[in-house]
């Protein structure tokens, strides 16, 4: 029974992140349906994108496939290498202070792992044609395209680096699993390609579907690597570029940079 039950985390922990990707990203492309929080007209979409959904669809597919796979022989290792622990490796904080602590800690080391491998797909030149670039032929992206990558640097930006966040910090399998779901969300929200005012996300994270819209545009190209959280490194590094959302009378949202406005 104990190793069914350890079986079963190892398995929740791995597709639940992936449940939530699709769940959010059906409600925001619902919401983008509606055109009332769109970043880019459809047409602009339509004009400028260098791939179809289609494609874009199997693209991501094919990534969650071989997430699913790493990700279920990381958490057996990580369960593996805490078996010795007394409380095993299910066993959470004592405090929601120190559950925090450790969320906390593995968004940074996340952050700074995505940052800085982004910004050096950007600057190699080889790294970006045969492989970064796929990423942006959606340059007007959209919530199921987040994690649409080479599957190489998809599994090292976002699986490799989320487990090195995960051991990092310490947390348990069983909170992993919600930390998984939060990066998740966060992936999605920043691809959106919509800017809406009340979301929560838009409170607690700089790092939002503006922000990281304007990277996929030309002018941002060389601007706004933080992902998926933060934007302190972009900060600190010299590679921030503000935004300015306008409503248009058409409805929806406009995008620029604030050196333009």
């Amino acid at each position: 029974m104990a190793c069914i039950c350890r079986a079963s985390g190892e398995v929740v922990g791995t597709f639940v992140p992936v449940l939530v990707y699709w769940v959010y990203s059906g409600i925001c492309m619902a919401l983008a349906s509606t055109g009332k929080y769109r970043l880019h007209p459809r047409k602009e979409a339509a004009d400028k994108n260098l791939v179809s959904k289609r494609r874009v669809l199997l693209g991501v597919l094919v990534q969650q496939a071989f997430h699913v796979a790493l990700s279920l022989y990381f958490l057996k290792a990580m369960r593996k290498s805490r078996s010795g622990a007394a409380a095993g490796d299910d066993a959470v904080p004592t405090s929601l202070l120190a559950l925090a602590g450790q969320f906390l800690l593995a968004m940074l080391v996340l952050d700074a792992w995505q940052y800085f491998l982004h910004r050096y797909m950007h600057a190699n030149s080889f790294l970006y044609r045969y492989s970064h670039s796929k990423h942006h032929r959606l340059v007007v992206p959209y919530a199921f395209g987040a994690l649409y990558y080479h599957t190489p640097e998809g599994l090292l930006l976002n699986t490799i680096g989320g487990f090195v966040a995960v051991v990092a910090s310490g947390m348990s399998i069983r909170a992993s699993i919600f930390f998984f779901s939060l990066v998740a969300v966060k992936n999605v929200d920043i691809h959106c390609g919509m800017w809406i005012p009340w979301h929560p996300l838009n409170a607690l994270f700089g790092n939002n579907g503006a922000y990281h819209d304007l990277h996929h545009q030309t002018q941002g190209g060389n601007y706004n690597f933080s992902q998926p959280f933060f934007v302190f490194w972009d900060r600190i590094l010299g590679t921030h570029l503000p935004y300015d959302v306008k409503k248009r009378e058409e409805g929806g949202f406009e995008l620029r940079a604030a050196t333009e406005a």
